[in-house]
């Protein structure tokens, strides 16, 4: 069985200010998506930047057989939301943009404005695949690429670059921690024998700071000594699947020439042993992407997306 995550890259339909400009791109982008998800052929695939959940059908609709749609209804300003295409029918078990509790807003830009949830709502589900059920949650947090006030995607100095990028790590760093929390409900402590997977855009590296929070206890992770050795923190501890990437593929987006796996696939104990395969892209072909620069208006109605798919395969 395949699971897998996308980053569609501004899934919406035609006429409006962020999707293509006319019926032509919009199919052109739709049929480049679609070939990509009929040769993956997943089971489950959570999925980022749906503009509108209308056009997130209309894709399902361009696949062989029956597809689920499920996105979640908490999207951002620009109604970017996150969602999952299904092979079986879904069950909603959260769908949440709040912090935990005990975490207190973050600055958001120099007015001060305190920012108190996440940009875009995490949704998790539980689907069964034969004797396998799922308990996954997707999402999108973040981004590293900088905006600015009035639309610009340009500071006016080194300062006000360095204080964006500021606020956007505490949003990001403070995103993850929201979802880890959503992730501790979902192991609820039996992730030596539950099935549980964190996946989406973290819009960060392997080794981020804010990739880290999402895993939990320290220790055990895939390729150290401690890896074949269980110990206490196996039950509430998640597993990044990078390493078992083959490096030449380790990478879903190339930003100014510099390729970056920012996209990510996390599993619980119960499932990391089961992994048969990881990857980027297609299984046969790996990634195969464009260099984008930190204006994303330059790729508005472009077909496909600027990410690659990152997927995971498990046996029985």
């Amino acid at each position: 069985m395949l699971v897998g995550t996308w980053n569609l890259e501004n899934l919406y339909r035609p006429g409006g200010p962020f999707g293509p400009k006319d019926k032509a791109a919009y199919e052109t982008k739709l049929a480049a998506l679609a070939a990509v998800i009929t040769k993956l052929d997943p089971a489950l695939l959570g999925v980022q930047e749906v503009g509108e959940p209308e056009a997130l059908e209309d894709l399902a609709g361009m696949l062989d057989g029956q597809w689920h749609v499920t996105v979640s209804q908490n999207p951002d300003e620009r109604g970017i939301r996150v969602g999952f295409l299904s092979r079986a029918q879904p069950r909603v078990l959260a769908d949440t943009n709040g912090f935990p509790h005990l975490l207190r807003p973050v600055q958001g830009d120099d007015d001060g404005t305190p920012v108190a949830h996440a940009g875009r709502g995490f949704l998790a589900v539980e689907v069964t695949v034969g004797e396998l059920t799922l308990k996954v949650a997707v999402a999108h947090l973040k981004s590293k690429l900088l905006s600015y006030p009035g639309g610009r995607f340009q500071p006016r100095d080194e300062g006000e670059r360095a204080r964006f990028g500021a606020y956007a790590l505490y949003r990001r760093a403070a995103e993850a921690t929201a979802l880890r929390a959503l992730a501790d409900d979902l192991l609820a402590g039996q992730g030596r024998t539950r099935d549980v997977a964190v996946l989406g855009d973290m819009n960060d590296e392997v080794q981020a700071a804010t990739t880290q929070i999402l895993l939990g206890p320290p220790g055990s992770e895939i390729g150290t000594p401690g890896y074949e050795h269980p110990d206490r923190g196996d039950a509430v501890r998640l597993w990044d699947v990078a390493p078992l990437i083959p490096e030449q593929q380790r990478y879903s987006r190339v930003t100014s020439g510099r390729h970056e796996l920012i996209d990510h696939i996390l599993v619980s104990h119960s499932l990391v042993h089961r992994l048969t395969a990881a990857g980027t892209g297609l299984p046969d072909d790996g990634p195969v992407l464009p260099s984008v620069g930190a204006d994303p208006e330059e790729r508005r109605g472009a077909p496909g997306s600027d990410h690659a798919p990152v997927w995971v395969r498990f046996g029985s």
